[in-house]
């Protein structure tokens, strides 16, 4: 969740650059504030990982299939997901088109969400869960603040007639 597709990283990225073109004043606020939130997050994520391998024994790095990881990392925290692919940009989009972003904004939480679950279903350690259990709930309320996002951007373009064209575009 540090820096995979559905991870923290990519959420907080993602929202501080849609901000930017977001016409609707509250709607950026929005972004902004759960961009900041997420890295908050990020340094939960963090934690936990560092926390869980800071003792991790030399000859328990193969036996835990950690190799790999450790050879250009050792323990140190790294955005990647958990099957190894390094974090990059191209796993978001800012695209400038208000309702555009804000499905996916909306998509990207519910995916972290479900990564969460996925998480819980393996962890048996509560001093991970809990913490976990807690990100999660705020995936939840970020898709919802987003839904409300998008009502507001969607009653905005409907006074302009947004279905003709898009007034997020270059004029000429």
């Amino acid at each position: 969740m540090y820096g995979g597709p559905d991870g923290e990283a990519g959420a907080a990225l993602r929202y501080m650059s849609q901000k930017y073109a977001m016409k609707n004043p509250k709607v950026a606020g929005l972004l902004n504030d759960i961009a900041t939130e997420e890295m908050g997050h990020l340094e939960i994520v963090g934690t936990i990982v560092s926390q869980l391998v800071k003792d991790l024994p030399c000859d328990e790095v193969d036996t835990a299939g950690f190799e790999k990881y450790y050879v250009d990392h050792t323990l140190g925290v790294w955005p990647q997901a958990a099957g190894g692919v390094p974090f990059n940009a191209n796993q978001f989009q800012s695209s400038g088109d208000p309702i555009t972003d804000l499905y996916e904004d909306m998509a990207a939480e519910q995916k972290a969400r479900k990564t969460y679950d996925n998480i819980l279903t393996l962890v048996k350690d509560c001093e991970v869960a809990e913490p976990i259990k807690f990100l999660r709930k705020r995936e939840i309320v970020h898709f919802q603040r987003f839904g409300e996002a998008l009502r507001m951007v969607t009653e905005d373009l409907n006074k302009k007639n947004f279905y003709a064209y898009n007034p997020s575009g270059c004029k000429r």
